[in-house]
């Protein structure tokens, strides 16, 4: 056990738990106790790449939970004597920051607007939303992020992250922007990035494409209808629950061995009301025992609609709009006529017009049959998603490319997964991929892609021809920047050029997190010395998004896994366990937590949630925590009041040797579980030990220890080493009660000391467990007569096996139990007889 330079205690005359993290935090900040120092050896960097969180709103509980695992690993590192490069950023683009921009400020961007430098939001928004530029938009975006971020961080503080606040970004800063867009140019020039026009999935109510792994599915109320097309010999009966696209129905399509359908192959019959010749085609993917086995194809109903019409190489008549209505003019080759009835309406309108004409002409067969039914939404949204046509940029990610998905499921086999399960949601997640990956967005506070067209002689943009800056341009905006070779003259005019209108996906960035922390491109140097980073923490349901697509890009960028390792924490439930959201109104915030019983005690309760298990939240533990704490400071003032000054004392005696034996078991125990990044173990371990020193040894010890002499200096070495240890295990897990404590004694910061080592000495543990289970048994049998612990044994008989051990405690036994005469003998088995006084 390694000592510290030792320095006279300065103990308060009453220690206490309240303002130690205000005064920890400034200090910690003044004196740069956690700054990253990058003069360190790369092989003694560790790295992490830290979740930024979503700034919209509060953080929740599962936030103090998730993010203090990845702290007690991190602190664990530096007193191993690494260089932690442990940054933190905040997640300010994308679809929550304008959902709260609009519910703040009553605002609603619409980018054909003039940008107005003189716009000030009204006090209190009114029922209706003002219309302004996105330029003001985006600037107010700015302004609540900031008023967000400022919040997480004094959270952030108060909880005790030891992060390097010298190295926050934000993904929405001139340098995160940056970062995405030379990824992205890069992406373009090597072919893994692409435009295309094609189905999308499209959430109408807000407006934007959605990625496959934005998707969720719900159950949804619908309806079958039975209805009749036109056949050369009679009606051909399908069932639907989308009547309302029967104008975009583009073939009906049955199972190849359906015998029922077989001699319709190759024929043509009409649709319904409009009249449409549209043909009868065979595909596996249809189903002979769903409905009539029989169903039309529409572009686009669903994904399964996507997939027929893309193999069965079928033309397009789309009818649903951006925003979720029927377009106004019919697709072409259908009748404007009956079509004028649906023109406008929303989904739901349009359907129930439609069924109306279907019972009025006769091909509705009988009244609709309600039926429950998977459906896909957008994770954020509340209506169902629809499938339209639209031009979007694409990353390949191995969902159309069985090379490449084989190579980045061998790069999930190289990582090192805590714990080892979650590599199947990897693996299910890629082998499961339909598509390649969507990353634009129709949204306005996002990433702009670094793209114009030219614009043609008849006023057309050229897709084909992007024009693209240079990597010394980034960032730009190209809805306010000119490209190379044009002038602001130019934009939206015939021979000049227009700006690619969306921006990218939150992930799009995000999955370069460990590049914008790292500054790639702006600090080479540094981003060496970090990358690629030791660890990734992050939760469970976006290891198909974030943990993913951050493969993804280091793959195609570097040929290298962004880190070594990944840590997967589970959720937080409520005690009903249920998934603690904001959705679900059960959330719990910490503020309230940390006020309440203290920093300490909120991180000890974190820190008994196991990495990828899912923890019900117990407000019991974070009382357990409190007292944890408070007894450091109680028997740390016990143990440094017992002499003004450390002498030189050798440890000699027999019971306090055997305690630092057991401690260094306790150190190596911890140590083999922060190794497996079991922190739980650790802090079992630490605990379990713990508490059998302050409740066995320091009583056993208590009244050698306020004698003199050579055993009492002993007792006194003893205390001292083992407050040592005890204060640096701890302080991963209890920050600022180790912390305070070792200001009273030691020069320094506590997390900066070095982690303890396992030297186990000359002591037998056996000397200090057996002599605790023997006063144990004392203890209950003065509790069970209702005496006070320090009442006379007149006679204890000991049978133990273990005589020559116990003998050795024997003394230090008799004083802790108060006992007149002390009988040992030999036996098989351990047994007590204690005589009350």
């Amino acid at each position: 056990m390694t000592q510290q330079r030792l320095r006279r205690p300065s103990m308060p005359q009453k220690p206490t738990l309240d303002g130690l993290e205000q005064v920890w935090v400034a200090r910690w900040e003044e004196e740069g106790t956690y700054r990253f120092d990058r003069s360190a050896p790369r092989e003694r960097v560790y790295s992490i790449d830290t979740p930024p969180p979503t700034v919209s709103g509060s953080l929740h509980v599962g936030h103090a939970f998730s993010y203090t695992h990845t702290d007690i690993m991190a602190r664990y590192q530096r007193m191993l004597g690494k260089s932690v490069f442990y940054p933190i950023g905040w997640d300010d683009n994308g679809l929550p920051t304008e959902r709260r921009v609009q519910n703040v400020y009553g605002v609603r961007c619409d980018p054909s607007l003039p940008y107005d430098p003189d716009f000030v939001p009204p006090d209190k928004p009114g029922k209706r939303e003002i219309s302004i530029s996105r330029r003001n938009f985006v600037e107010l975006c700015h302004k609540l992020t900031a008023i967000d971020e400022q919040a997480y961080e004094e959270m952030w503080r108060r909880i005790g992250l030891s992060v390097d606040w010298s190295l926050l970004y934000t993904t929405i800063s001139d340098e995160a922007q940056a970062v995405a867009q030379r990824a992205f140019l890069r992406n373009l020039l090597r072919g893994e990035a692409y435009l295309a026009e094609a189905p999308t999935l499209w959430d109408v109510s807000f407006r934007t494409a959605v990625a496959q792994a934005e998707l969720e599915d719900r159950e949804w109320p619908g309806a079958f209808h039975k209805i009749s097309f036109y056949g050369e010999k009679g009606p051909v009966w399908i069932e639907t629950t989308r009547p309302e696209l029967i104008p975009a129905c583009v073939a009906l399509v049955a199972h190849p061995d359906d015998e029922r359908y077989k001699e319709l192959f190759g024929t043509s019959v009409l649709t319904p009301l409009f009249g449409v010749e549209v043909p009868v085609l065979a595909h596996r993917l249809a189903e002979p025992d769903k409905g009539t086995g029989i169903a039309m194809i529409c572009t686009f109903g669903d994904l399964t609609d996507v997939t027929w019409w893309r193999e069965l190489h079928l033309p397009t008549r789309p009818v649903i709009g951006w925003d979720g209505r029927l377009l106004p003019e019919p697709p072409e080759g259908v009748d404007a006529e009956p079509y004028k009835e649906l023109a406008g309406k929303t989904v739901h309108s349009a359907r129930e017009r439609i069924v109306e004409l279907l019972r009025e002409s006769g091909d509705l067969d009988g009244e609709p049959r309600p039926v429950q039914r998977t459906v896909k939404f957008y994770e954020k949204g509340d209506k169902p998603l629809e499938i339209v046509t639209t031009r979007q940029w694409y990353i390949r990610n191995g969902g159309r490319d069985e090379e490449l998905r084989e190579r980045l499921l061998a790069r999930g086999r190289e990582l090192t997964w805590h714990p080892p399960h979650m590599r199947v949601r990897y693996d299910n997640w890629v082998e499961g991929l339909t598509g390649d990956w969507l990353i634009s967005r129709q949204r306005f506070f996002g990433v702009p892609f670094p793209v114009w067209y030219p614009i043609d002689e008849s006023g057309q943009p050229v897709h084909d021809a992007p024009i693209l800056p240079t990597e010394e341009m980034l960032p730009v905006d190209p809805s306010s920047d000119v490209p190379p070779g044009y002038t602001e003259e130019q934009r939206g005019v015939p021979g000049g050029f227009m700006a690619d209108p969306d921006v990218m996906d939150t992930w799009a960035t995000s999955s370069l997190s460990p590049q914008i922390a790292g500054r790639w491109g702006t600090d080479d140097e540094l981003f060496r010395h970090v990358y690629p980073m030791s660890l990734r923490a992050q939760s469970h349901e976006i290891i198909r998004t974030w943990l993913f697509s951050t493969v993804v890009r280091s793959h195609a960028e570097f040929g290298t896994l962004p880190w070594s390792d990944v840590a997967i924490s589970g959720w937080i439930l409520d005690p009903d366990r249920k998934k603690m959201s904001k959705s679900k109104g059960n959330v719990v915030t910490p503020i309230d937590l940390l006020e309440q019983h203290g920093s300490d005690a909120v991180r000890y309760w974190a820190a008994n949630g196991r990495y990828g298990v899912d923890t019900a939240f117990d407000a019991g533990q974070l009382k357990v925590g409190r007292r944890l704490a408070i007894k450091i400071l109680n028997a740390s003032k016990f143990v440094l009041g017992l002499a003004a000054e450390e002498s030189a004392a050798e440890v000699t005696e027999p019971l306090d040797l055997a305690m630092l034996a057991a401690l260094s078991d306790a150190v190596r125990e911890a140590t083999d579980a922060f190794e497996s990044y079991d922190h739980t173990r650790a802090l079992e371990a630490v605990e379990r030990f713990f508490w059998a020193f302050c409740d066995d040894y320091v009583e056993l010890v208590k009244a050698r220890a306020y004698e003199s002499g050579a055993a009492s200096a002993s007792a006194h070495a003893a205390l001292r080493q083992a407050l040592d240890v005890l204060l640096r295990l701890f302080a991963p897990f209890l920050p600022f009660v180790t912390e305070e404590v070792w200001s009273w004694w030691r020069d320094g910061s506590v997390h900066r000391t070095s982690w303890p080592s396992v030297e186990r000495g000359a002591g037998d543990p056996a000397v200090l467990a057996v002599a605790s289970e023997v006063l144990g048994q004392v203890r209950k049998a003065k509790s069970e007569a209702k005496l006070s612990m320090r009442a006379e044994v007149s006679r204890l008989t000991v049978w133990t096996p273990d005589v020559e051990l116990l003998r050795a405690a024997q003394d230090d036994l008799c004083a802790a139990g108060n006992v007149e005469e002390f009988v040992l003998d030999h036996g098989d088995t351990l047994k007590v007889d204690v005589h009350l006084g």
